[in-house]
């Protein structure tokens, strides 16, 4: 029978480095194992999910523009990407109320447009605010414009007498299918700002706190397509959905005796003494007919409009800049003479006073009844005589062939108040002065 043979110290040795080798392993093995596992774990934790919220810029949310001066923001205000057209209904059946209204909603805009913290209630009530910016309210480039219609004017006894000289309802012109249920209004609110939401809120916040004297008509919202700069910095004017660039022949916003020239109301104008520093907005809801335009040759699209499509440039030109030269193309060889952008500015001295600011925003709709896009432009356009601007404008491009693809089907005219200088005015300060005095009408 065998017996076994009892190990030698070196061989003890080797064996025991073997453990210690083996544990070795199996401990770096396992330890590699939890450090991938940690690794994989930490991936997981800093990677973004579908409800994490796309980030913003502390810089934008920040931005503000300033609410107080001589004229109310967002007018010459460069656009950001989103705004919203709203007209309301006014409940205001005395000066009294008149003023009361303007005074809230100055107070409101000032909140709105500068920032700040809603106050905190007892839970057993409603929130002071919607909550959907979340704890506090930024800025975030807001601006909110106020306009007031022809409506609250006629209605009112106490206001008729102050009516602007020019401010009058919009008429339908040829080629319009205005529908009742977005046109017109006794006042309008232009929010602009970084986000959708922050109109959307800024709208909500009004409706809750002024619902005594505000009463929501109709509502549009829309965008502006952002656009990478050229290689010198320079950004190109945005594109509307037929897919050309918008305002390529603008007048410069910048140009401070440009704007007083054809924007702003002046001491000249034969206007209200209250209305000076105001400006006539008219508002156009100008649906597109998209499907059509995009089985139309380019050549024929070019041809309506008067421009290249891709460069923006005028027919006779390169660049989107160029000013074309209708002296030297009597017979519209090079330019229509019904392209949209010939019969709109035709370049003569006469055509000088016609001017006006546009500060349009591209909307979409959903689907019609009958299975088109509802796509369109929000036309919004300022100018200090109604008449002279937008109807002349609007007058000489009736039966241009640009009409087979839109059809204006809203909006509306209003006269944008001045502003309010300083901290403690507010808008309409003067206009409610007035009205007050206005003696009471005999039964």
């Amino acid at each position: 029978m065998a017996h076994d043979r009892k190990s030698t110290p070196d061989e003890r040795v080797a064996l025991s480095a073997d453990r210690r080798k083996l544990l070795l392993g199996l401990g770096v093995a396992a330890g590699s194992a939890w450090a991938s596992s940690l690794v994989a774990e930490n991936a997981v934790a800093d990677a973004k999910q579908v409800t994490d919220a796309p980030a913003s810029h502390r810089a934008d949310v920040e931005q503000s523009v300033p609410f107080y001066g001589v004229h109310q923001a967002g007018i010459v205000t460069a656009r950001p990407a989103n705004g919203m057209l709203v007209a309301f209904d006014v409940i205001a059946d005395t000066p009294a109320d008149f003023d009361g209204m303007l005074r809230k909603l100055t107070e409101r805009i000032v909140f709105l447009t500068q920032g700040g913290k809603p106050a905190a209630l007892d839970p057993k009530l409603p929130p002071a605010d919607s909550g959907i910016l979340g704890p506090d309210v930024l800025p975030d480039n807001l601006t909110i414009t106020v306009g007031l219609g022809d409506s609250l004017f006629d209605t009112r006894p106490w206001l008729k007498p102050l009516k602007p000289r020019h401010l009058q309802r919009m008429t339908q012109f040829k080629n319009d299918a205005l529908e009742a249920e977005c046109c017109h209004g006794d006042l309008s609110l232009q929010f602009c700002s970084n986000t959708a939401d922050t109109n959307i809120h800024a709208l909500r916040d009004i409706l809750k706190n002024m619902p005594e004297y505000l009463l929501p008509r109709w509502k549009q919202e829309g965008s502006v397509p952002t656009i990478l700069p050229d290689a010198d910095g320079k950004v190109q004017s945005a594109r509307n959905f037929l897919g050309f660039r918008d305002g390529s022949a603008n007048p410069h916003s910048g140009d401070t005796a440009l704007m007083d020239e054809i924007v702003w109301v002046g001491k000249g104008h034969d206007e209200p003494e209250w209305a000076v520093g105001g400006t006539y907005q008219a508002v156009r809801i100008i649906r597109n007919f998209v499907e059509r335009w995009d089985r139309t040759p380019l050549g024929e699209q070019e041809r309506i409009i008067g421009r290249e499509k891709m460069s923006g440039a005028p027919m006779d030109g390169t660049t989107e800049t160029d000013v074309p030269n209708y002296a030297k193309d009597p017979e519209g060889r090079i330019t229509r003479l019904d392209a949209h952008i010939r019969l709109a500015n035709p370049r003569t001295p006469e055509s000088h006073k016609n001017l006006m600011l546009r500060r349009p925003f591209n909307y979409s709709s959903g689907i019609t009844k009958n299975g088109q896009l509802d796509q369109g432009l929000l036309f919004i356009a300022y100018q200090s005589d109604l008449e002279r601007g937008f109807i002349a404008v609007q007058t000489r491009l009736d039966g241009e062939p640009l009409e087979e693809y839109i059809k204006p089907i809203g909006g509306g005219y209003f006269f944008v108040l001045p502003g309010a200088r300083e901290a403690g005015d507010y808008l309409g300060q003067e206009l409610a002065k007035a009205a007050a005095a206005v003696p009471p009408t005999r039964s």
